[in-house]
């Protein structure tokens, strides 16, 4: 009886284990993704409209047009950036639409930003998957960590168009400087295979880009992240303090995603 006991109390304990961690999971919306399916592979972006409400919908527009279908990764820099999306497959071409503002900065909800770090002059965290920047007045911004996607742009600042980008690496110099519209949710090693050069002798392409809402159910990527203010996400904050002490960075961590079960 004694046995059967434990047994019991053991099984009880492995099953609340496995909720608790399945708790820490969300599910990602098909509406929230993006489809990019290239000459490497699949990517897949998870938008963010509360970063930036004109460039989703610009993003969202041009790939419903299969404008983005075929396009050149036209300037490839080793430990930097990943840029296409212009018509004309080189540096300044736009789609036929205007151009648009900047949306460098956002308002932050209290209760959705988990901080990693604190100072002075704000915070940095994540809302959502995406590393942010948080000032006193709540007012955030994108931080451009691996695997962060913008909006290029000319010198202008009211230049971005149609171009966008992905981070090989962490590039802070960007931050507050260009639109940050999602992150990369799945595809890392595509991104990371696309053929480099300005532009690349043999480049890579855009096979064909669609919202994941638009696909048939059967293609759409199933998708889920880490809830940031869940257990299990917090514990990696505490570890990455423990390892890095204050030399951790806001790219030091990164929200996972993962294919949902």
């Amino acid at each position: 009886m004694t046995r059967l006991i434990a047994r019991l109390a053991a099984l009880l304990l492995a099953l609340s284990s496995s909720a608790a961690a399945a708790g820490d999971w969300r599910p990602l919306a098909d509406d929230r993704l993006l489809v990019i399916d290239t000459s490497r592979g699949r990517m897949v972006i998870l938008l963010q409209p509360e970063f930036a409400p004109r460039a989703v919908e610009r993003i969202l527009r041009l790939s419903r047009e299969s404008v983005y279908d075929g396009l050149l990764f036209h300037r490839v820099i080793p430990g930097f950036v990943v840029q296409t999306g212009n018509p004309n497959n080189r540096d300044g071409g736009v789609s036929s639409l205007p151009d648009l503002d900047p949306e460098f900065t956002f308002r932050v909800p209290a209760d959705s930003f988990v901080p990693i770090r604190r100072s002075a002059e704000g915070a940095e965290g994540f809302l959502g998957a995406n590393p942010v920047m948080v000032d006193n007045r709540a007012r955030g911004w994108g931080a451009y960590c691996t695997g962060v996607a913008g909006m290029g742009r000319q010198e202008g600042i009211r230049t971005a168009n149609s171009e966008i980008f992905f981070m090989l690496a962490p590039a802070r110099r960007l931050d507050h400087d260009y639109t940050v519209w999602g992150r990369l949710a799945a595809g890392a090693e595509v991104l990371a295979a696309i053929a480099q050069g300005e532009p690349p002798v043999r480049p890579d392409r855009m096979v064909r880009v669609r919202p994941a809402s638009d696909l048939p159910e059967a293609e759409r990527p199933r998708l889920e992240m880490m809830d940031p203010a869940g257990p299990a996400f917090t514990r990696r904050i505490a570890e990455a303090r423990r390892a890095r002490g204050a030399d951790l960075g806001l790219c030091d961590l990164e929200v996972p995603i993962r294919p949902r079960p």
